[in-house]
């Protein structure tokens, strides 16, 4: 997932896309090459005509009778046998021409381009078998959602009716279940509480059940009724439009406005007088596309007769129920009919209908594993496929530049009359530059950055409790309790503590910019995608590079960047203007007040990663060159625009935004916990009034038994007053509200003890002896972060440290910084 290559530059969101583009560059060379090899081939057929043409001027000359074969000594017939002889030998040198191409460039030429439009063609087969499968997967995932949806809507169906089934229709907002022919004890009593009707809220306004039939009543004689058709779900009946209820509703119920009118049709569903079918939801809207099912208890109420459908045309195990919600047919009765082997004899509707859905969630769960297995799968194959076939693409352009050599050697050593020739074909063979004409076509055909689409399970009540990637940061943070996702904070808590067994800064350093193969990557992310806290020891299993890797990739397959698309414009628009316009101060400020626009979750977690990136950088005396790669490696899991195009993949404005908060992180993230710390207290101080009593016959007496109570806590135990100390264990309204991660500068830390010259044990002891190092017979105090040689070795190495023991009366601290993630106070 390098920032330069095919392996990251010819992706689309639907996979294809990117690869067309890409294959119809790789086809376009197979035909250059055809060109090459025809230019040969027809220079080798003409040089070898030209040498017969040539050798048959002397045969030709002597046929004719007399002339200079009566000759013997004349010059002129010497001139004549010097001007045969030299088109006899030009003849020759043409013909070892034609056998030189031959034998050079057009042969073994030949069967190299064979063998290139093999492996082009090969390769996109093979990838064009795999997304056939990724996309059928799709599909059967579509259909088994909507199957698994259109269960647990019927199952929200049958609990309704129940709850309705063994009840008088006014009876649930008229009076209590209590049966009337029981005779009541005391008659004097003047009213029952039950017997009270209670009044139904509507659009404001208190409605008496009488009223409410009257309403009903007249809406069902006025309003046009009729049926819908919905694609999977069948045919509703009962239904009436968006648009005609609200007409009437502002016509015969007083409504001013089309909101006003909106929300009373909302009251109505809330009431339990309509449903919404065709759309996910209970949302009321003016809109003739939206269709509102009028429920049995309606006409139960009005007493007007219910439409229902004819048995001939639906039939299900559900009698009732099929007929409010028409979704079964004949045809899948049939199917899963078998009266000579049935499994669930005892089965009641209810149960088997509870039991569907459950099968349904179970298949769509893992047809969901299954499509994201084959996706990682692809992607990887694509990796693959990409960086061969970039192999063959620059393998192609050095083939072409050393055929030109070969052509022009195999004319250039026959005939050195050709000098100049020669000369000018050498010239075109240097023109020749593979590596610039690779960096054109990434340059002028690529289609996107690599960033995994990826299709998540979606539960019908809204879980993410068993998925980790793909899942919206949000979500997730709300499931884990947390402001940043236990994923983050466990990943950037380990490498924290396993920097200190690299060697040498420069290959703490590398661990995010190292090539990761992307198997090796979807390997841990299939351990860890369980939507769990990830355990220390599955992270140990694996190399420090994998790690931070997996992280990388979490970003990337977020549904949208961590600093939502959503502000990608403004974030443009801050370094198009800002740059010349207006100090630095004033750039910090907007970007700050850009970011505060961000959720709360997305906030924590990029203040946590910058200020992990940020100590790397401190610790290990990072150079320019290292935080320009960093910031490029990293600018697509932060910032992402919403839709890629040729424009944005050449704009650089998420990797300056990661400059800017690489050098300005105190800036820009201490002004948010501020603002958030006074939102936080504000928003309590107002949203939690004191509660008042309401019992207040002994207050008094509470008040001064608690405040002698306070009294006696607080009086001394001891007869000397001791030393005073204020101790506050966690400070009341701050920022940590909101920002629970520990993001301590690595320079206050610093400033407290001796200096460091990188990553050590922020929790070991600064007092511990360090090893020297002696250069040239001298004792020199250099050393690295860890007290190691500076030689160490760059490559990506973990070592095995002892421990040293520890003091008498010393006790052992934890080693590396302590992301510690306190749970939402919201």
């Amino acid at each position: 997932m390098s920032s330069a290559g095919f392996a990251n530059s010819f992706w689309s969101s639907d996979y294809a896309g990117g690869l067309g583009v890409l294959f119809g560059k790789l086809h376009q060379g197979v035909e250059e090459n055809q060109q090459v090899l025809t230019i040969a081939r027809m220079r080798a057929e003409s040089e070898e005509l030209y040498s017969r043409s040539l050798a048959e001027i002397g045969p030709t000359a002597d046929s004719i009778r007399g002339g200079f074969g009566k000759d013997d000594g004349a010059s002129v017939r010497k001139a004549y046998e010097g001007v045969r002889s030299s088109m006899a030998s030009e003849a020759d040198k043409h013909k070892d021409i034609a056998r030189n191409i031959r034998e050079l460039v057009v042969n073994p030429f030949s069967r190299w381009c064979e063998a290139h439009a093999s492996r082009v063609q090969n390769s996109q087969d093979d990838l064009q078998s795999r997304i056939k499968l990724h996309d059928k997967q799709a599909e059967a995932v579509k259909k088994l959602r909507s199957q698994y949806y259109n269960k647990c809507r019927l199952v929200e169906d049958l609990e309704e009716e129940d709850k309705l089934a063994f009840q008088d229709p006014q009876s649930e907002v008229v009076q209590s279940p209590k049966p009337k022919n029981i005779p009541t004890v005391k008659l004097s009593e003047p009213e029952e509480p039950e017997d009270d009707p209670e009044p139904i809220e509507i659009g404001g306004k208190d409605y008496m059940p009488d009223d409410v039939k009257k309403i009903l009543t007249h809406m069902l004689n006025t309003i046009k009724i009729g049926e819908v058709k919905v694609p999977i779900l069948g045919t509703y009946q009962n239904v009436s439009s968006g648009s005609d209820i609200t007409q009437y509703i502002q016509q015969h119920m007083g409504a001013s406005s089309v909101s006003f009118a909106e929300s009373i049709g909302q009251d109505m569903v809330a009431h339990g007088f309509l449903r919404l079918v065709g759309n996910v939801g209970n949302t009321f809207a003016n809109s003739s596309k939206m269709s509102y099912q009028w429920k049995p208890r309606v006409f139960e109420i009005t007493g007007i007769p219910e439409k229902k459908v004819p048995m001939a045309r639906t039939f299900s195990t559900l009698s009732q129920d099929s007929v409010d919600s028409p979704v079964g047919a004949v045809g899948e009765y049939l199917a899963n009919w078998n009266p000579l082997n049935n499994p669930y004899p005892n089965e009641t509707p209810a149960e088997k209908l509870r039991r569907e859905a459950r099968e349904t969630d179970e298949r769509y769960k893992a047809s969901v594993t299954k499509l994201d297995s084959l996706r990682c799968n692809l992607e990887e194959a694509m990796i693959d496929h990409l960086k061969f076939m970039e192999r063959c693409e620059l393998d192609r352009l050095k083939a072409i530049k050393a055929v030109i050599l070969d052509f022009s050697g195999a004319i250039g050593n026959v005939i050195p009359s050709l000098q100049s020739t020669v000369d000018n074909m050498l010239l075109f063979q240097e023109t020749v530059q593979p590596a610039g004409d690779l960096r054109y076509l990434l340059e002028n055909y690529r289609t996107g950055q690599f960033v995994p689409k990826v299709q998540v399970y979606e539960n019908y009540y809204n879980s993410v409790d068993e998925q980790t990637f793909g899942v919206d940061l949000e979500a997730r943070a709300r499931s884990d309790k947390k402001r940043v996702p236990i994923i983050i904070t466990t990943i950037l808590t380990f490498l924290d503590n396993h920097y200190p067994d690299l060697e040498g800064d420069e290959a703490r350093r590398g661990i995010w910019l190292v090539d990761v193969p992307l198997a090796a990557t979807h390997h841990l992310r299939d351990t860890i995608n369980n939507g769990k806290a990830i355990p220390h020891e599955v992270l140990e299993k694996y190399e420090i590079p994998i790690v931070a890797s997996v992280l990388k990739l979490y970003l990337l397959e977020l549904p949208d960047s961590l600093v939502s698309s959503h502000v990608y414009e403004i974030v443009k628009t801050i370094y198009s203007t800002t740059a010349t316009d207006a100090s630095e101060e004033t750039r910090i400020s907007v970007i700050q007040s850009t970011l505060g626009q961000l959720r709360l979750a997305n906030i924590a977690t990029l203040d946590a990663i910058t200020t992990h990136f940020v100590r790397l950088i401190e610790l290990t005396s990072a150079d320019e060159a290292y935080v320009t790669s960093l910031a490029h490696a990293l600018a697509p899991c932060i910032l992402r625009p919403r839709q890629e195009s040729s424009l944005t993949m050449n704009e650089r404005y998420a990797y300056r935004l990661l400059r800017d908060l690489f050098a300005h992180k105190d800036a820009i993230f201490g002004e948010l916990k501020r603002a958030s710390s006074l939102a936080h207290s504000s928003s309590a101080a107002t949203s939690r009034p004191r509660a008042i009593s309401t019992d207040e016959s002994n207050r008094r007496a509470h008040m001064e038994e608690r405040a002698r109570a306070i009294a006696n806590r607080s009086r001394a135990s001891s007869p000397a007053p001791g030393p005073r100390t204020h101790r506050r264990e966690k400070s009341s309204g701050g920022p940590e509200t909101r920002f629970p991660v520990a993001t301590s500068s690595p320079t206050e830390r610093r400033a407290t003890g001796p200096a460091r010259n990188s990553l050590e044990v922020p929790g070991s002891v600064d007092g511990s002896p360090v090893t020297e190092i002696k250069t040239n017979g001298t004792e020199d105090t250099k050393r690295d972060s860890l007290g190691r040689g500076m030689g160490a070795g760059v490559g990506v190495q973990r070592v095995q440290r002892k421990a040293p023991p520890n003091a008498v009366g010393t006790p052992t601290e934890t080693r590396g910084v302590q992301l510690t993630d306190r749970p939402m106070d919201d």
